[in-house]
């Protein structure tokens, strides 16, 4: 029997209207082999964790460039721990300052992809922590 592909969610949270990236991202986890749900933009926190409770996904992909990453990402993992959904992974990619990210993956990021991580980083740390999960 053929394993299952990762199921990953890739979504744009908040106003932030800059979706190369995360298209980027999206086909790069596809070329690897995952099954990949694109959110398309201007998502609320809301729609994002329904929508990858509804898809049941292992991995969160939030791209944010606005600066609101802050007042966007809390919620998120405020929400998945309501529906002891802990064990999603969710990871960040965009331009978030280190004190925020040590603050972030603190509280349940599992990483954050700055500026110039390269795709092969990305899909190598999902395989690792799916795999750790499994």
């Amino acid at each position: 029997m053929a394993e299952k592909p990762v199921r990953v969610l890739v979504g744009k949270v908040g106003l932030d209207g800059h979706d190369r990236g995360a298209k980027v991202v999206a086909q790069a986890l596809r070329d690897a082999g995952m099954e990949v749900i694109y959110t398309g933009l201007r998502q609320t926190p809301e729609q994002i964790v329904e929508t990858a409770l509804q898809e049941d996904v292992q991995v969160i992909g939030l791209s944010i460039l606005s600066g609101a990453h802050m007042q966007l990402l809390p919620p998120v993992l405020e929400m998945l721990h309501e529906q002891e959904s802990r064990d999603i992974i969710v990871i960040v990619g965009g331009i978030i300052p280190k004190d925020d990210i040590v603050y972030l993956k603190e509280n349940g990021v599992a990483e954050v992809f700055s500026p110039g991580s390269s795709t092969e980083e990305i899909v190598d740390f999902i395989k690792q922590k799916v795999g750790e999960n499994q």
